[in-house]
């Protein structure tokens, strides 16, 4: 089989990976072996260079794909469009030194914060291309639809981000909930947090059990509230607390909120339903039904429900999304295909898998 699935009557668009022995990595390379307007012209894995990446990820083996090299070593003028996989404080040295006729999508977070200053709170050190920060354009696809199209360079939302903005910020908007007062519990497979080996997360140190980490400190927190402020129009707050789960992939948020004073919970469910009723990749449930991350594993979707709270005044929003896909390299081809005038779902009409 082969890398490269252009229609007859188009050029392909010829794309790099940078990055790409790396989980996301791999799954930009699944889906996009199913893209009908793509080309996957270059991998890379500065560590694993020279090697074909059916070596590192032999469920890849069957396709035909360029071998792994480091990225001094792509020829650029044989690429239209790069992904950029890499460990989050690397990337803006990376994307600076690119062609700046190429269309970007960088997965790691270092873009994803307007305010250079905040990035440098949070993330340790200075940000290393501030120019470019100021030309980014953060790609949570449903909200900011119109911005990513016209955009060269998109910065890809983080995972948990993800989850919990989407069902937040059409109520943020139309005032149904009080902006001071949103509870986020969620929880994560391990694979959002790579594959290097890392004692915490050994089988041994997950498996059979959950904990928190990050608490009242995890990176995200920063750029939820970006979103959120954004869309109530003042600064918000959240308290976010992540959780790691023994599974593989997947994200569960369980949102809580109060309701804006006449306001019912099934008002905010009929605010999520008409608000994405044409999206392709996120779903309001039936009434009742509790969104399971078994039921959108590998897929791009997010699924969502809102419930009565017992306490009065009060609703629980769920929101469920494979963090590897809708939460990082599926986002990442649907910002790709938003900017390159695609349709939005090539490479993603991808059925979950079950059980």
């Amino acid at each position: 089989m082969t890398a490269q699935s252009a229609t007859a009557d188009s050029a392909p668009l010829r794309v790099a990976i940078l990055g790409a022995s790396g989980y996301t990595g791999a799954d930009l390379v699944r889906l996009l072996l199913r893209h009908p307007r793509v080309e996957i012209a270059a991998l890379t894995g500065e560590r694993q260079a020279g090697r074909p990446l059916a070596e590192v990820f032999p469920h890849l083996a069957p396709y035909d794909l360029p071998d792994l090299v480091k990225i001094a070593e792509v020829d650029w003028s044989g690429i239209d469009f790069v992904f950029c996989a890499l460990p989050h404080g690397t990337t803006q040295e990376v994307i600076a030194g690119l062609p700046p006729t190429l269309k970007i999508c960088d997965l790691s977070a270092d873009f994803r914060l307007a305010d250079v200053e905040s990035y440098a709170q949070w993330y340790g050190h200075e940000h290393k291309a501030p120019a470019l920060q100021q030309e980014a354009v953060y790609g949570l696809c449903e909200i900011n639809r119109a911005a990513i199209r016209e955009a060269r360079l998109v910065a890809n939302p983080g995972c948990y981000p993800t989850s919990s903005q989407l069902p937040l910020i059409p109520l943020l908007r139309d005032g149904l909930i009080e902006a001071d007062d949103i509870i986020i519990d969620a929880k994560s497979g391990v694979s959002g947090a790579g594959r290097d080996a890392k004692q915490a997360n050994l089988y041994g140190e997950v498996a059979e059990g959950i904990h928190a980490y990050g608490i009242a400190t995890h990176r995200h927190a920063p750029e939820i509230e970006q979103g959120l402020s954004q869309a109530a129009g003042r600064p918000v707050l959240v308290n976010f607390t992540p959780h790691l789960m023994p599974m593989a992939r997947g994200i569960l948020s369980s949102i809580y909120v109060r309701l804006k004073r006449g306001t019912t919970a099934a008002d905010l469910r009929e605010t999520l339903a008409a608000r994405y009723a044409d999206e392709p990749f996120v779903r309001v449930l039936p009434m009742g039904q509790a969104p399971q991350t078994r039921h959108i594993r590998g897929a791009n979707f997010c699924l969502m429900n809102v419930f009565a709270d017992r306490l009065p005044g009060r609703a629980i929003l769920l929101s469920a999304i494979d963090n590897l896909v809708k939460g990082a390299s599926g986002q990442a081809i649907q910002n790709m295909n938003i900017q390159c005038g695609f349709a939005e779902t090539l490479g993603l009409d991808v059925v979950p898998q079950f059980p």
